[in-house]
């Protein structure tokens, strides 16, 4: 009996979350439907780090915040007035992560 108890916790955990990860793909799904377009992140990017002195750190930072807020400030620097998002994300330190 207790065998039987714990295999059908077991069996209605699994249900569970199999139902919560595709409820969140659905939601995904949804999202892209909807009109949201994925940006290029490493065109955008290549031309946001293309005058860094350490490039390769500059890429990885700004395709991690890049994929995260869907939006990279145009330019080689500033401008991040107009991707709030992305002005927004500071690293442990305090300081702003995206270049």
């Amino acid at each position: 009996m207790a065998i039987l108890r714990r295999t059908l916790v077991l069996l209605l955990i699994l249900f569970c979350l199999t139902t919560y990860e595709l409820h969140v793909h659905a939601a995904d799904d949804a999202k892209v439907g909807e009109g949201v377009v994925k940006i290029d992140c490493g065109g955008r990017c290549k031309g946001r780090c293309s005058k860094s002195s350490r490039t390769k750190l500059c890429l990885r930072a700004c395709n991690s915040c890049c994929t995260r807020c869907n939006c990279v400030p145009p330019g080689t620097a500033g401008n991040h007035h107009l991707c709030p998002c992305y002005a927004s994300i500071t690293t442990h330190g305090g300081r702003l992560k995206c270049p």
